[in-house]
């Protein structure tokens, strides 16, 4: 069952909260994490955040599909695949990387290999 803040956040947005509560599912073999909604981002967090879920124009508006969430993930290193979207060194040995997601299908093993990787990369 999706909460209000959730239901908020997504409102007008059919398509998309369909995306998230998708992800969210896969999201519960992870274990201990919490999701907390904000204006702009849905914050993912153990002991610290490991990544988000937004709706950020990443890219062009024409390479984005029509309806899509953006994975925002954190990794101690670059991740090299064509997923990317966006890929930046916040700060040394911390990679934040952006993966647009326009259909369920593309919540497949290698992305959610990926959040298993954020997941622990910020439990240390």
């Amino acid at each position: 069952m999706t909460d209000a803040d959730t239901l908020f956040f997504f409102d007008g947005r059919p398509a998309e909260l369909a995306l998230y509560e998708a992800f969210a599912e896969k999201l519960q073999p992870l274990g201990d994490m919490t999701a907390a909604v904000h204006r702009t981002q849905i914050s993912l967090k153990n002991r610290r955040v490991f990544g988000c879920v937004s709706m950020a124009r990443v890219l062009r508006k024409a390479l984005l599909p029509e309806h899509f969430l953006v994975v925002t993930l954190g990794l101690p290193y670059p991740l090299t695949s064509p997923r990317i979207a966006v890929k930046t060194e916040a700060r040394p040995n911390r990679w934040t990387h952006h993966i647009v997601v326009g259909d369920a299908s593309e919540l497949d093993g290698e992305l959610m290999a990926w959040v298993q990787e954020a997941y622990d990369f910020a439990n240390r």
